[in-house]
């Protein structure tokens, strides 16, 4: 595929909602084969369908893109001045270009009322034809049946009307896209599509050609479900007289059992990924591979923004629809964890720790845990055991808090007569201890169990849930040496006044 000097591609969403994850993927996608040729990537929100925006949606979308990294080229928030384009303040575009295609006897005027049409429609689909304009106002001067004069009457009244395309008779319509070759459409089978609506506004299909041509947009990327539509819009660019753009339609987003991805059967909105605590790396990812692979037997399922940037490719991408498997998000997520560094999961967690410390009250120095050294202590033992990034302070928070409750069941498995004189016998010789090392508070445990004749699980369980409040855990001598001395003590105090067995029954 030849690939133009100056790429240009745009993710065009309507502001009707939330942003679908099909959303999502269709303007990576879009953002990544424009980075990798070094060219421009545009967005333009496409509110021509009034009856259906939602207050707020437009920002959504900007603030979506803005979290995954996708960051549109001439926008404000990249320095430029044109973003994001809005096509409810082009109007006057659209009306003009309109106006050539009548003029050119390209497109015509159309009266009939939606009770007609409604009326035409079922009659057509009792006969067992597809529903199409029966171009009832087509003039004569168009091969029509409908007098010109007529058409003028209807004008000068203020009747309300749409303008629709005049789709050429008898003609194959070939639309050359790069995921799945040339693809043919009999004229017959295209409608007479209305163009600008009775309220002034355009539809999508001439909006769409009029602004990928106005934006010099190169390639169209978009999904599956647009392909029927666009032998319209082929019609549209020859009338006109302008070059096409490249088409690469992607497939289908699908649920498990290969129905298409809807909201029924699961999320599909990514505000809904971003609340549960999926990163944008592992969500970028995600949607990547759905339709797309690195090819050349590659192996590799974890890239960063930047290794799709230099590997994604349009020829890569498939036809068959993408199945959405939440297992293979939850494994992509728990992949990026381990693969981050220790110090690059300290500042993520950083964030997420102050917010917790704005409800919840520490008896830890707040410096301490706040600092760079405990936050990468703690990255280094819970890597291996978190999904996600907020687990660090959730999942593990008696690093952070004391714990306020202990776990009832092991409490009542683990926690004998005489546990609560052992744990004080022990915290006196932690406190002794001149380094508060793993190795040292290990060496220390294993000396106390043998003067005592106990084994070391007798201890170890009822440490773990003194310090933390749980069962389980990392290591409990790195846990331990993590929190320091004075946590130690305190919590294990703590839990003896508080804990004690369950009466034994005869």
């Amino acid at each position: 595929m030849a690939i133009s000097d100056t790429v240009r591609t745009r993710f065009a969403p309507s502001p009707t909602g939330y942003v679908h994850v099909g959303g999502l993927r269709t303007a990576l996608y879009n953002y990544l084969f424009a980075k990798k040729h070094g060219g421009k990537f545009i967005l333009r929100i496409e509110d021509t369908d009034q009856t259906r925006l939602v207050p707020g949606a437009a920002e959504n979308i900007e603030n979506v893109l803005e979290w995954a990294g996708l960051i549109p080229d001439e926008s404000p928030r990249r320095g430029g001045d044109f973003g994001p384009y809005t096509q409810s303040q082009r109007l006057h575009l659209y009306k003009h270009y309109c106006e050539q295609l009548i003029a050119e006897k390209k497109a015509y005027y159309c009266f009939s009322t939606p009770e007609e049409l409604e009326e035409v429609r079922k009659l057509q689909q009792k006969q067992g034809l597809q529903p199409k304009y029966n171009r009832k106002w087509l003039p004569e001067s168009m091969g029509g049946s409908m007098p010109e004069s007529k058409i003028k009457e209807a004008l000068d009244s203020g009747i309300p009307k749409v303008v629709r395309m005049k789709v050429p008779d008898g003609i194959t319509i070939k639309v050359h896209d790069v995921i799945r070759g040339t693809v043919e459409f009999d004229s017959a089978v295209v409608d007479d599509q209305v163009l600008l609506k009775a309220d002034g506004f355009p539809t999508y299909h001439l909006a769409v050609v009029v602004d990928d041509y106005l934006m010099k947009i190169t390639h169209v990327i978009r999904g599956e479900e647009w392909l029927s539509s666009t032998p319209k819009h082929v019609l549209l660019y020859e009338f006109f007289g302008w070059e096409k753009p490249v088409y690469a339609h992607v497939p289908l987003l699908l649920n498990p059992d290969r129905t298409k991805l809807s909201k029924r059967q699961g999320d599909v909105a990514v505000e809904d990924y971003i609340k549960k605590g999926f990163s944008r790396d592992a969500l970028i990812n995600f949607v990547a591979l759905l339709g797309w692979n690195p090819g050349s037997g590659s192996e590799q399922e974890i890239f960063t923004l930047e290794e799709l940037h230099e590997q994604f490719s349009l020829e890569h991408v498939g036809k068959s629809g993408a199945i959405f498997n939440l297992e293979k998000l939850s494994w992509i997520e728990k992949e990026h964890i381990r693969r981050k560094s220790d110090k690059e999961l300290a500042n993520l967690i950083r964030p997420i720790l102050s917010d917790a410390l704005k409800t919840r009250q520490t008896e830890l120095p707040i410096e301490t845990i706040m600092s760079e050294d405990y936050l990468i202590a703690v990255a280094r033992e819970m890597k291996e055991r978190v999904h996600f990034i907020h687990e660090f302070v959730t999942f593990s928070s008696y690093f952070f808090f004391e714990p306020e409750t202990y776990e009832e069941e092991a409490v009542k498995k683990r926690w004998k007569e005489n546990t609560n004189a052992l744990l004080l016998a022990f915290s006196a010789q932690l406190e002794a201890l001149p380094a508060f090392t793993a190795s040292e508070i290990e060496s220390a445990l294993k000396s106390f169990c043998e003067s005592k004749g106990i084994k070391t699980a007798e201890m170890v369980h009822p440490i773990r849930l003194a310090v933390s409040g749980a069962s389980f855990g990392p290591s409990l001598f790195h846990m331990l040496e993590i929190l320091g001395k004075d946590a130690v003590c305190r919590r294990i105090k703590r839990a003896t006044e508080r804990l004690k067995a369950e009466p034994t029954t005869a």
